[in-house]
């Protein structure tokens, strides 16, 4: 499973966003028991933080050495807070609880995807479709089995259209417009699976 780490998306804050993102931190952080002894002091933090808010202050007429010295301040804090944020991390061991304790955000735990037993998408033209079945270990063969619209108001049997001994395989001469429904199975040494749920696709 992917371990959880410390966004450093922060950097990207724009500088009072930045300023109150780092107040907290520091809050967070002070008096803290599971991150006692920070790489970088929370003193020296505060002062780069306080620095920083200040520069901003002198920039806000727009002068260019003010706003300079306020790019530099913020550079300063930014390295400051990358390393606690790196601090963090290494101490948390990427659980969650702890890293959310000192103010920083988190990645997102991955979500798994599990591949669908059988994906139905358009092929290269008008009345073609390809069929990919989730590869079935020591399958020899694939047994493919398709139902057509309904003719007449009555609906259509699934009837086989093909076999294979790989796990793709591709229907032609579908009417367009039309709704077809398709289902796989696979042939292993153990027998022959179930087939699948059927998989819906309008033909375009």
């Amino acid at each position: 499973m992917k371990i959880i780490k410390v966004l450093l998306t922060f950097i990207r804050f724009s500088i009072p966003v930045k300023i109150a993102f780092y107040r907290n931190i520091l809050l967070k952080m002070t008096g803290n028991p599971d991150f006692a002894t920070p790489d970088v002091s929370l003193a020296l933090a505060k002062t780069a933080v306080d620095t920083l808010e200040t520069s901003m202050l002198a920039a806000a007429g727009g002068d260019r050495t003010a706003t300079a010295v306020m790019h530099d301040n913020e550079g300063i804090a930014d390295t400051i807070f990358r390393t606690l944020a790196a601090y963090v991390e290494r101490i948390s061991k990427g659980i969650a609880a702890m890293i959310l304790s000192t103010g920083f955000d988190i990645s997102k735990e991955p979500v798994a995807h599990e591949k669908a037993v059988l994906a139905v998408t358009d092929g290269s033209n008008s009345g073609i479709v390809v069929l990919v079945a989730k590869t079935i270990e020591h399958a020899g063969a694939y047994i493919w089995m398709m139902k057509g619209p309904k003719i007449g108001g009555v609906d259509q049997v699934f009837k086989i259209i093909g076999n294979t001994t790989q796990a793709r395989f591709e229907s032609a001469d579908l009417i367009p417009g039309e709704i077809y429904n398709f289902c796989v199975a696979a042939i292993t040494p153990s027998g022959t699976t179930d087939f699948c749920a059927p998989v819906s696709k309008m033909v375009i």
